[in-house]
């Protein structure tokens, strides 16, 4: 990415603030006149005592010059002190207002992606926080130099170049001739380093998501005494990370080093061919000072070139796997206009195959139905297809062949949120956010009132543990159990009350009382409602009037349990290996 190209993308998050940049610009202005002063008082303090020297003029008269010249300076100062106030305040203030406004724009727009982002390998959740991460704060720090730094600084230069070609075109010149050469060295520096910056922004995401993934994996890598295997695999990491940081430095430093050079045989010229020409009378004595500390307001901004530099091209770098994410189109979840009235929840699946982002082959020409108002079961072993089914029933993916019908009409024809608002679902292992108990089940309706919340607890059979607890629905929600955070997410459920809900084993983490209890709850729920149930649990499956039978992606048998049992194939198959696993004959025994 260009420096233009970058500018141009982030004139979008400039453009609500111009009045505070048209303010920057005009205190930058000011301010580059006044940073001029120094060296024109000293110009004219140095004359002015060679003549009063030269005169033989009394005392007073130099009191009166010195007087003069530091009220001068001293409202200079003054002057200065609140316009670099300003400047930088205003500066500040634009790179934080810019910074908050970035920030909102990647959360807002990743969360209108499809779930094909998320599951992508370029985008695990280590490598995508780092890349949003760096990605800002170097949008950020380029905000800030150019505000803050880079403006005031060439401002200064350019004034301080125009008041040296006024007073002498080849002193002027000697000047801006420095300029491009250190330019060019600068950007032959970065090039030779943009590789190296690639690099190490891959090997961060890298490291940032394996130290995620190591605390996610704490418990399996301690239980398989990995420590040491772990600590290598991080250790390699640094070790690559480290070796290209010296390589990077080394190079760096060259360059740097080449810069100062140019900018001390600038410094000499200058101040040769100003004394030539105060020896041949064409400038006086005070010229010579006054051209040097223009000089060096001129190579101020080359001085501090090679940290803003590399600071602008790490924004450059970074910023382009950061605006890889934000202006990624094709991700961007698809949605229909469509909203019936009211959805009885007739489903039909017609040839649907389904392949992963990653290439995983999930679903071949599979088709069955289900009827509304009626609790339908996919039956399956894992990696059968059943969880692929409903991510697409709920429009989480598309299906890559085929179509899906929801009262009729296709699917992709629906608004996908109105699609959401009326599914209900519970998976496995649900999310808890950070917050309240009362918060996470109110994230199934936000305007519930208290009394729906109870009711919701209730019929989740954790309301009494709830009021248990010493904040009672204030206590922090992820100190519950595993089994009691599901039914926490069953509570959600219930507050939602849609007319669909897709029950992904909505009791594998739960003990068999509180399996029992949240039976009867979903049996309640179920009434007048579609209901797709993936289950492990016999008694789940049987009680379901319409059974599909998945095998390795195909849909091979349809029916109730009666008849799917008689057919002796791969749902007798599965069901007995249940019954077995549940040592039938030693309970019948037990209970004989």
């Amino acid at each position: 990415m260009q420096l233009l190209e970058l500018y141009k993308k982030m004139l979008p998050y400039i453009l609500p603030y111009k009045r505070m940049v048209v303010a920057t610009l005009a205190l930058t202005f000011v301010g580059s006149f006044a940073a001029q002063v120094n060296a024109l008082i000293l110009k004219y303090t140095v004359d002015s005592i060679s003549v009063l020297m030269v005169a033989r003029e009394p005392l007073s008269k130099g009191f009166y010059l010195l007087g003069t010249i530091t009220i001068i300076l001293l409202s200079k100062e003054l002057i200065n002190s609140v316009v670099q106030f300003g400047q930088k305040f205003y500066g500040e203030k634009l790179r934080i207002f810019i910074t908050r406004d970035i920030s909102q724009s990647i959360v807002e727009r990743i969360l209108t992606y499809r779930m094909e982002f998320y599951t992508s390998k370029e985008n695990e959740s280590g490598k995508l926080q780092t890349r949003i991460d760096l990605g800002i704060s170097s949008l950020t720090r380029l905000v800030q130099n150019f505000f803050i730094d880079i403006l005031p600084l060439f401002a200064n230069a350019i004034m301080a170049l125009i008041l040296m070609f006024y007073a002498n075109f080849y002193v002027g010149m000697v000047s801006l001739t420095i300029i491009p050469i250190y330019f060019y060295i600068s950007q032959l520096q970065a090039d030779k380093l943009s590789g190296f910056r690639r690099r190490m922004r891959n090997y961060r995401e890298t490291k940032n998501n394996g130290i995620i993934t190591l605390i996610e994996s704490i418990t399996v890598i301690k239980s398989f005494v990995r420590e040491k295997l772990e600590a290598k695999r991080h250790q390699d990491i640094q070790f690559e990370m480290t070796e290209n940081q010296l390589v990077t430095r080394k190079t760096s430093f060259i360059f740097e080093s080449i810069k100062s050079f140019v900018e001390q045989i600038g410094v000499v010229i200058i101040i040769i061919l100003t004394a030539y020409f105060v020896l041949n009378g064409s400038m006086t004595i005070g010229a010579i000072m006054f051209h040097i500390m223009l000089f060096n307001n001129v190579s101020a901004p080359i001085r501090q070139l090679h940290r803003i530099y590399d600071e602008v091209n790490d924004a450059l770098i970074y910023s382009e796997g950061f605006f890889d994410i934000i202006e990624s189109d094709h991700q961007k979840e698809s949605s229909g206009t469509y909203k019936p009235d009211k959805i009885k929840g007739f489903i039909e699946v017609r040839n649907v195959d389904f392949t992963y982002p990653n290439g995983t082959n999930a679903l071949y020409d599979v088709s069955f139905s289900i009827k509304p108002n009626e609790t339908s079961a996919l039956v399956g072993l894992s990696g059968a297809g059943k969880s692929t089914i409903i991510n697409l029933l709920d429009k989480f993916y598309q299906p890559t062949k085929g179509s899906i019908f929801l009262d009729g009409i296709d699917l992709n024809l629906y608004d996908t949120n109105f699609i959401r608002n009326n599914i209900g679902l519970v998976l496995q292992k649900n999310h808890i956010f950070k917050g309240t108990i009362k918060e996470n089940i109110m994230y199934g309706k936000p305007d519930a009132t208290e009394q729906e919340i109870t009711e919701a607890a209730t019929k989740a059979y954790i309301h009494e543990q709830i009021s248990a607890l010493p904040q009672g629905y204030e206590s922090d929600a992820n100190l519950l159990s595993g089994g009691q955070q599901q039914r926490i997410a069953i509570a959600r459920l219930f507050l939602k009350n849609p007319p669909i809900i897709f029950l992904d084993e909505p009791t594998a983490s739960l003990d068999a009382i509180a399996t029992e209890q949240i039976k009867k709850s979903l049996d309640a729920i179920k009434e007048g409602r579609t209901v797709i149930i993936i289950s492990h649990s016999i008694s789940q499956i049987i009680d379901a009037k319409n059974i599909v039978v998945l095998e390795k992606g195909r849909c091979v048998e349809i029916g109730d349990h009666e008849s799917l049992y008689d057919l002796k194939g791969t749902y007798f198959q599965i069901f007995t290996a249940m019954t077995n696993s549940l040592n039938i004959d030693k309970i019948n025994q037990t209970m004989a």
